[in-house]
């Protein structure tokens, strides 16, 4: 499920695996109204693949760094 904050396994340690799932989700999600809105503004194919890509990589890393900062100190 989607949070905001990023959450601890039972041993203090990090959740990797629920942060990276919740980072691809927010990025599929930002490449696809990326696509969404330039082929609506008319750009070419290659040219919305890029930028669609370029959204979707800030997303996910955003959404990671956001989620590993943002959590409960042990």
């Amino acid at each position: 499920m989607l949070t905001r904050n990023g959450q601890n396994n039972s041993d203090g340690s990090f959740d990797w695996k629920d942060a990276i799932i919740d980072a691809a989700i927010s990025g599929g999600l930002g490449f696809c109204t990326a696509i969404g809105g330039t082929a609506a503004a008319g750009m070419p194919t290659k040219e919305i693949l890029i930028a669609a890509s370029i959204a979707a990589a800030t997303q996910f890393f955003l959404w990671l760094a956001i989620k590993r900062g943002l959590r409960e100190k042990q």
